[in-house]
């Protein structure tokens, strides 16, 4: 990505443009673009989770941004509690799949394979896992990058 700075404001193009029109005329293949002011942007290194990038700006050699930390509007137990919902609505919707027969064997006494024993008894073991990890957190980084994985991905390739 290229910016150049015209009267104070920064514009960001995606390479540099063929042509160029500025107060001296209009120019063709520019090149790098060095000549006319267009410079690099770089992207500076930065946790999405816990920074936001602003204030493009020119550093004397390239464009770059300002780093800075996210402000978070709710206290780390709050953060907590919602990834614990979110692990419980996910084993939720995972035992749904097979909560018919739980209630076959509540209404009719109909056993329940024990392949579909294992596989919910697994996701609510992972869920109770989850939980517990989550609570034992320290910051709201941590909360917000915790990954909740109730079933193992399944590998189309294999």
């Amino acid at each position: 990505m290229k910016a150049i700075e015209i009267d104070g404001k920064i514009k960001t193009f995606g390479s540099v443009p063929k042509n160029w029109k500025n107060s001296t005329g209009t120019y063709f293949n520019i090149g790098d673009g060095a000549t006319f002011g267009f410079f690099d942007v770089v992207m500076p290194t930065y946790d999405s989770v816990t920074q936001l990038i602003s204030n493009l700006h020119f550093d004397g050699s390239v464009f770059t941004y300002d780093v800075t930390d996210k402000e978070f509007s709710q206290d780390l137990d709050t953060y907590k509690a919602n990834k614990i919902q979110e692990v419980k609505k996910k084993a939720r919707d995972l035992l749904k799949a097979t909560d018919w027969t739980v209630v076959r064997l509540a209404e009719r006494a109909i056993e329940i394979p024990q392949d579909i024993k294992d596989e919910r008894q697994s996701i609510l073991d992972k869920a109770d896992a989850a939980e517990l990890e989550i609570a034992a957190l320290e910051t709201i980084a941590e909360v917000l990058k915790y990954n909740i994985v109730l079933v193992e991905p399944i590998d189309p390739l294999v």
